[in-house]
């Protein structure tokens, strides 16, 4: 298995969607059993500015973490989907162990 995890900004739109909520739209499309969206409430990226929520400012700047368990399969074809639609999003691959106790 495979954690699948996408940096999105809160504010960023692909086919007239939130990019997450597309990203979460499209893994279900394919079959993918879950996925889960969270909201940041600080950090920085590669252009080194800091950002941070606060009560005055919700400017929707804040980065948005949208992560799967996946089989290699699933992986896969998630990843085929954003290259076929030409996007440019950043992601994290890395082998998992999950299970229910």
């Amino acid at each position: 298995m495979n954690m699948l995890t996408f940096y999105v900004s809160e504010k960023q739109h692909h086919a007239g969607k939130l990019l997450y909520e597309w990203l979460l739209e499209e893994a279900k499309t394919l079959g993918i059993h879950g996925g889960s969206a969270f909201r940041a409430i600080a950090g920085f990226g590669r252009h080194g500015k800091m950002h941070e929520e606060t009560f005055f400012e919700l400017a929707g700047e804040m980065a948005v973490k949208v992560e799967f368990i996946v089989d290699d399969a699933h992986a896969n074809q998630l990843l085929e989907k954003l290259r076929i639609e030409s996007m440019k999003v950043f992601y994290v691959s890395h082998k998992v162990q999950s299970g229910v106790i």
